[in-house]
Formats: structure tokens, C-alpha cells, sequence
């Protein structure tokens, strides 16, 4: 098994030697132009507004785990519709799992449902 492994282990170790070779002799023998514009952060081109490490309001924060919380919801639930596509998708030695695993889902997308409409009347998604 460590014959069939030392192609791709070899193959591993000369593109991180070339990557550490390639970046070293870059950083050795490129141009070195330290100045205040150099540090400016890019914006689109044009002069930077404010400073990049302004402040923003917490509700920005409080929207984005929202969210989250529904994105990581969706990677939840796409194995299941997956497994699920056919009938006899999560049938075990003839036991019938389907309902039981479509009400655990149910359980958890109450639960998620029930998360949103608490942050919905505790004005999470309110701007004044």
C-alpha cells in the first residue's frame, strides 16, 4: 500500500517545494516599494472613505449569524432530500425509516422556524 501512496507523495512534496522555491525567489529578488500609498487599502480605485477598521453597528453581526444559521439549516437538509429522492432511500433491512426521519426534520425546521420568529419579534431585522 506505501508503493501505490509514493507517487502521489512525491507529487505532494515537489509542488510545496516549488511553491515555498517560486515564492522565496520572488520576495528575494523583486521590487521592494514600501510607502504610504502601498499601504492604503484598494477600493475600486478610488481614495479609501473612511478607515478600514471602522466600526460597524451590531446589527450588521446579528443579520449575518441569521444568516448562518439558515445557510447551515440548508446543509442539514440537502443530504436528507438526497437520500430521500427515492422512496426506499433510507430503508434498513426492511424497516421503513422514512416517516421517522421526515419527523425528526420537521422537528428541526419547527425548532429553526420557531428561532426566526423569536428574532423577528425581538426586532432583529428592524433598521431605525
Amino acid at each position: 500500500m506505501t508503493a501505490s501512496l509514493l507517487p502521489i507523495l512525491l507529487f505532494i512534496a515537489i509542488a510545496a517545494a516549488l511553491g515555498v522555491v517560486l515564492l522565496s525567489v520572488g520576495s528575494l529578488l523583486g521590487p521592494k516599494r514600501e510607502g504610504a500609498v502601498k499601504q492604503m487599502p484598494y477600493e475600486s480605485g478610488m481614495d479609501p472613505i473612511h478607515d478600514a477598521r471602522r466600526r460597524f453597528d451590531v446589527r450588521f453581526h446579528l443579520v449575518a449569524i441569521a444568516f448562518l444559521l439558515f445557510d447551515v439549516e440548508l446543509l442539514f437538509l440537502y443530504p436528507w432530500a438526497v437520500a430521500n429522492k427515492h422512496p426506499d432511500g433510507l430503508a434498513k433491512s426492511g424497516a421503513d425509516l422514512g416517516l421517522l426521519v421526515f419527523g425528526e426534520v420537521m422537528v428541526f425546521v419547527t425548532l429553526l422556524a420557531l428561532g426566526l420568529v423569536y428574532a423577528w419579534r425581538k426586532g432583529l431585522f428592524r433598521w431605525r
